[in-house]
């Protein structure tokens, strides 16, 4: 019997009816010599420290650091009966081809049963981008074999355990170190949790010490021609900061007199430069995530669940859990049944159809970088929009716009630039003529410049030559103050998440990190966020997030090097090499055991000072493991299947 291993419910039903089988057995599907079974997430789960010795039930700071020798996992009760009949099922199998979600977590929820059960029999990998019927039918025509991704999951198991480590140890740790000054409730330190945490109290903290500085600006309106427009003085470069902004009032102030009492301004230089921009890369994640909390309000864990649904429910997107936004050269062909399909789906799009050309490879189709995944595209199984829920349809729509932008012309315009003299001042004013829309004709109506929350379009200037004179036809002077940087959006904080490299202070460490090395994953970057609301680290006011005085506490209490943003990218860099066979698990494990064990040699004697409420512990083996309401593996919402009871790892 061949045997396809899925990781939920639903994605099991849609491989098995593409399949053929369709005969319900005991939790699984049933073909002609083949069946179908799934998990539920995790059916297992990485064990605790009682399961390794019964004394670790107390938590005493002499038991610490707790550093399994052969790591256990166990059988998460929830979901028992799934798993006995998936061990039945790898029992009778002949081969096994793991359909799991197509990336390092899928890897290891199939290959830790593998392990666990003891299959040593042939493996293919099915590796699905979407769950339309045409992608699974592609997919299974070009099964992988097994050690093809086999490092997915020693790069999953090195995340699993990193975790397990710092967060077992490390919370123990504070826990007891809290209890000594008197505080009663649970620390809970993690490996991404706490580097998170702290880009939010570090933001916190540069708002409240924030010291505005005045500035002044002068705005001038000018007409030439029965047009007018405005121009914007500019301060001599000794009387500005870095920025340009003028810092002497008494200079300002004898400017705008200056050309207030000036009946015209003389151009003495026009510089037209026509721009051409390339169309945006189809979303990975994040920046999808970004752009709904800018523009929809959605938070990061709502627009995952909403992008997970559009995938699994209603199968209208590929695969929406990427890191990357490019493209392979091999899906170019698919484009025009793409394309017509979103045009039979929706009408509006008629108005488009004369500008798209299916034949434009935009820079977006790369091979070279495309990751594990591909930028997040609609598959050809568009369906009518009115079908979608409000948000759904929304975050839909900006998806399929990024798509149709692929197979539009660049967009340009002429910016021009105006310098005029006044009075012995000087005066620039800026211009922009779109040429050629391109592909932002593809934008939905709440992102087009001068619509909703954009800024409004810039002024287009009247046709103007060197030594021609323009009216004065107001001044203003503006007196105005410095901002402090804004608070943190979830949107924001992924984008942080993402780029954690800008935000590190130590230069060597800086050096290291690459451009594209971030704390967390697409995956779980959401859950992460979701987790510190949730334990009450984070609060939100409106959009913005703001820290707790409680994880204010805790951040001042940590070593930095636990909270070091800078840090966790670097074991992310160390899982990368997993994954790519440069480091083997054990290497790997074993550094991540001596610097734990180091960090609680050294932080054993510290005394804390936690202000806030305390936080409620959440079970007896591992308080500091609550519970998210939207794990990072949750199923959708919208699909009808047994809700998922897998916890989620503490990072």
């Amino acid at each position: 019997m061949r045997l396809f291993l899925c990781e939920k419910p639903s994605q099991a039903k849609d491989i098995a009816k593409v399949l053929g089988a369709n005969r319900r057995g005991d939790g699984c599907w049933v073909g002609n010599d083949l069946c179908v079974t799934w998990c539920i997430g995790h059916l297992l789960e990485t064990a605790p420290p009682d399961a390794y010795d019964a004394r670790y039930k107390r938590w005493v700071l002499e038991d610490l650091p707790i550093v399994p020798q052969q790591w256990k996992m166990l059988v998460k009760p929830k979901t028992a009966s799934q798993f006995k009949a998936v061990k039945r099922l790898l029992g009778e199998a002949r081969e096994l081809v793991i359909a799991t979600d197509a990336d390092r977590e899928g890897e290891m929820i199939a290959r830790e049963l593998v392990e666990h059960c003891r299959y040593r029999g042939p493996i293919q990998r099915l590796w699905l981008s979407a769950l339309d019927d045409a992608s699974i039918r592609k997919a299974l025509a070009a099964l992988k074999p097994g050690a093809a991704t086999f490092s997915l999951y020693h790069s999953a198991l090195g995340r699993s355990r990193a975790d397990w480590l710092i967060g077992m140890n490390m919370s123990r740790l504070f826990t007891l170190l809290g209890r000594r000054s008197g505080y009663q409730g649970v620390l809970p330190v993690g490996r991404v949790q706490t580097p998170t945490l702290r880009l939010v109290v570090d933001r916190d903290r540069s708002i409240a010490d924030f010291v505005p500085v005045p500035f002044w600006a002068i705005e001038v309106t000018l007409s030439s021609a029965n047009a007018s427009f405005t121009a914007q003085w500019r301060a001599p470069e000794d009387a500005c900061d870095d920025q340009g902004r003028c810092l002497n009032p008494v200079l300002a102030q004898q400017a705008a007199e200056a050309i207030g009492g000036a009946a015209s301004a003389e151009v003495v230089n026009v510089s037209t430069e026509r721009v051409r921009e390339a169309a945006p890369l189809p979303f990975d994640l994040g920046t999808l995530q970004e752009l709904c909390s800018k523009k929809l309000g959605l938070g990061a864990q709502e627009t995952l669940d909403i992008a997970q649904a559009l995938y699994e429910t209603y199968k209208v997107i590929t695969y929406p859990r990427s890191d990357c936004g490019y493209l392979p050269l091999s899906q170019h062909s698919e484009a025009p049944a793409i394309l017509a399909a979103l045009g039979r789906a929706d009408a509006s799009l008629a108005a488009l159809q004369p500008y798209l050309e299916p034949q434009r490879r935009s820079r977006a189709w790369n091979d070279a970088k495309v990751s594990a995944h591909h930028g997040i595209i609609p598959t050809a199984a568009a369906i009518d929009l009115g079908r979608l829920p409000s948000k759904h349809k929304s975050v839909f729509s900006l998806i399929r716009a990024r798509y149709l932008a692929q197979f539009l012309p660049n967009h340009e315009y002429d910016r021009t630039e105006v310098d005029f003299d006044c009075a012995g001042q000087t005066l620039r004013a800026v211009g922009k003529r779109i040429v050629e829309p391109g592909w932002r004709r593809a934008l939905p109506e709440a992102l087009t410049p001068g619509k909703g929350r954009e800024a409004p379009a810039a002024q287009v200037l009247p046709a103007l030559s060197k030594g021609q004179h323009c009216a004065v036809a107001g001044v203003n002077l503006k007196d105005l103050w410095t901002q402090p940087p804004k608070p943190f959006t979830e949107g924001d904080l992924i984008k942080a998440m993402k780029n954690v490299a800008k935000l590190v202070d130590d230069p060597r460490l800086k050096q290291k990190l690459k451009d594209t090395t971030g704390i967390g994953t697409e995956a779980t970057r959401a859950g992460i966020i979701q987790g510190l609301l949730d334990r009450g680290y984070l609060v939100k006011n409106g959009k913005a997030l703001s820290a707790t005085p409680a994880a204010c506490s805790l951040i001042d209490a940590v070593p930095r090097a636990i909270a070091d943003p800078g840090t966790t990218a670097i074991w992310e860099q160390a899982l990368d090499m997993v994954q790519t066979g440069e480091m083997s698990l054990e290497e790997f494990v074993a550094k991540q055991s001596a610097w734990m064990s180091k960090q609680v040699e050294r932080c054993a004697g510290l005394s804390l000072n936690i202000s806030g409420p305390a936080v409620p512990a959440g079970g007896s083996s591992a308080p500091w493991k609550k519970k998210r309401k939207a794990a990072a593996r949750k199923p959708s919402s919208s699909a009808k299947r047994p809700k998922k009871t897998a916890a989620p790892k503490a990072r």
